[in-house]
């Protein structure tokens, strides 16, 4: 039966379910009769989903409140045990796998470092089966009891027809690679299981922008500074986001050597490996064999000791250098897209923290057009190191609300059944 704007009603019930189930995630514990207004629904039809949501086990009651009239009124949330989620973080040093329930409160979860064979296609894929395999045994559930699976990657997601999100990564070696296909072909997961692949930054950003600094914002620029430097775009009409390859924007012609084999980028001098590797070029020393982010941590304490000791000079040069370039891409950023708010994490930015965040800031607002700089705000994420896997856990907890709270479900097969078959089959009893 067709309803408004050429909808089933089956449509409307979906769009009316997902609505209070937002308002309920986002709002906290909530009267049937503040869920009318904030939902925009009928009180009629606001029973009617609550009847649902109840009798489903997605909703349960939750205290009461007093009102004008005197009568308490009925709280409402969602039930946190009434799905899980896991969250993939395939970063630059290691695969973080985690598993949530639908409050965001971690149940399990691990990390494999990536080893010598770095982002070698067959590795990840192997690291993220066996996260995942570890992860649901250690909380004791079942894949059936997923709603997806969200992971983080680094690069251009190309979602197609016939093999799900293909991986674009030119810095990682990744040249349209299968992802999705290759997770589903060992067969781990039910097929009605979903997978959500997105460019990492866009995970990054999403996090920031339900829970954590970009709340609240209608546009947002959520900057990744890791090994290298991405960005998410949030405005009014990308409301869920976009990633930018922000890192390689050009900002010296025929500059430093990028990842992507290009020159001049400006993750070839922002990003912590650039940053680290310039250390060691102008004569640093890190410790014998240290990995990227324990001689990031032995750069910033050489530049800015807390023992009372001088800073070291080299050290200092290449810190206030690289603030500076990514001063610079952050003002581009401000020009291009004037957002709001303007936010800086991953592991790298937020080690380096709200001292680096201060001359980052001085360098924007100085290569920034007066106008959009004057209305930004620059901070540092709320959400810290694991904001990417948070975000990864979010695609599959917004699909969750866009089906109306309903779960994945085995599709039918209602192909009709040749003559033959049923035939041979009878035989065979």
């Amino acid at each position: 039966m067709a309803g408004l704007g050429g909808r089933t009603v089956r449509d409307l019930r979906r769009v009316s379910r997902g609505a209070v189930l937002q308002r309920l995630y986002f709002d906290g514990p909530t009267s049937r009769h503040a869920l009318g207004p904030a939902t925009g629904l009928s009180s009629g039809s606001v029973s009617n989903v609550v009847a649902e949501l109840l009798a489903d086990g997605l909703v349960e009651e939750a205290g009461s409140v007093g009102s004008d009239a005197g009568r308490p009124r009925r709280l409402l949330r969602i039930r946190p045990d009434s799905g899980r989620l896991i969250g993939v973080d395939v970063g630059e040093t290691r695969v973080r796998v985690e598993l949530l329930d639908l409050a965001l409160t971690e149940l399990a979860r691990t990390e494999r470092p990536l080893g010598p064979r770095g982002y070698d296609v067959d590795a990840v894929v192997g690291h993220v089966h066996e996260g995942v395999a570890e992860v649901l045994t250690a909380a004791r559930l079942s894949p059936g009891d997923l709603l997806g699976i969200g992971i983080g990657v680094p690069g251009i997601i190309e979602d197609t027809a016939e093999l799900g999100a293909v991986v674009h990564g030119q810095t990682t070696g990744w040249d349209a690679v299968p992802l999705e296909h290759l997770l589903r072909t060992t067969g781990q997961l039910p097929s009605h299981i979903p997978y959500f692949i997105d460019n990492g930054a866009k995970t990054l950003g999403q996090a920031e922008m339900w829970f954590g600094a970009g709340r609240g914002a209608r546009s947002a620029v959520v900057v990744l500074f890791g090994s290298g430097v991405g960005a998410c775009v949030v405005t009014e009409e990308a409301a869920e986001g976009r990633a930018a390859e922000w890192g390689h924007l050009t900002v010296r012609v025929g500059g430093r050597r990028c990842r992507c084999g290009a020159l001049g980028c400006l993750e070839a001098y922002a990003g912590a490996e650039a940053l680290v590797a310039r250390w060691r070029e102008a004569g640093g020393r890190p410790s014998a064999g240290a990995g990227e982010e324990r001689a990031l941590t032995e750069l910033l304490a050489a530049a800015r000791p807390d023992d009372g000791r001088e800073p070291d000079p080299v050290a200092a040069a290449v810190l206030a250098e690289t603030a500076e370039y990514l001063g610079a891409g952050l003002a581009d950023l401000i020009n291009l897209f004037q957002p709001e708010r303007l936010l800086i994490g991953g592991w790298a930015g937020l080690q380096l923290g709200g001292g680096f965040l201060d001359e980052v800031r001085t360098h924007a607002l100085a290569h920034a057009l007066r106008f959009p700089a004057s209305r930004v705000g620059i901070a540092l994420g709320h959400l810290g190191p694991d904001a990417v896997t948070v975000g990864a856990a979010v695609l599959p907890l917004a699909a969750f609300f866009s089906a109306g709270g309903h779960r994945p479900r085995p599709a039918l097969d209602t192909s009709p059944t040749p003559a033959w078959r049923a035939a041979v089959e009878r035989r065979l009893v």
